[in-house]
């Protein structure tokens, strides 16, 4: 059975970092690109980042460009996200996927899905 599982989230100052992980398990998804994704209340899930299955190109969202690095560890079938300068508005559930490239970075959409991990910013 394929499980991703994020975990790092927690609560934080504005200003402070986090780094999230997904860890997979099921399967090798050493061919795969992955993604993170983020949904606020009330408000449609949004692409956050993406890194293709060798680690050589990835993509963010502008919102997050420059404050948070997307990178995998195909040994340990994980991929994290290094979230820096942290604001209030980036506050949401953040997930991972698993996909190909385009359904990732382009379509907000995956193959493998998990159940996500709470980030808060306080001001």
């Amino acid at each position: 059975q394929v499980q991703l599982v994020e975990s790092g989230g927690g609560l934080v100052q504005a200003g402070d970092s986090l780094r999230l992980s997904c860890a997979a398990s099921g399967r090798t998804f050493s061919g795969y690109s992955w993604g993170w994704f983020r949904q606020a209340p009330g408000k449609e899930r949004e692409f956050v980042a993406a890194i293709d299955w060798s680690g050589n190109t990835t993509a963010y969202a502008d919102s997050v460009k420059g404050r948070f690095t997307v990178s995998r560890d195909n040994a340990k079938n994980t991929i994290y996200l290094q979230m820096n300068s942290l604001k209030p508005e980036d506050t949401a559930r953040y997930s991972c996927a698993a996909g190909d490239w385009d359904s990732i970075s382009r379509f907000k959409s995956g193959k493998y899905w998990g159940q996500g991990t709470q980030v808060t910013v306080s001001s």
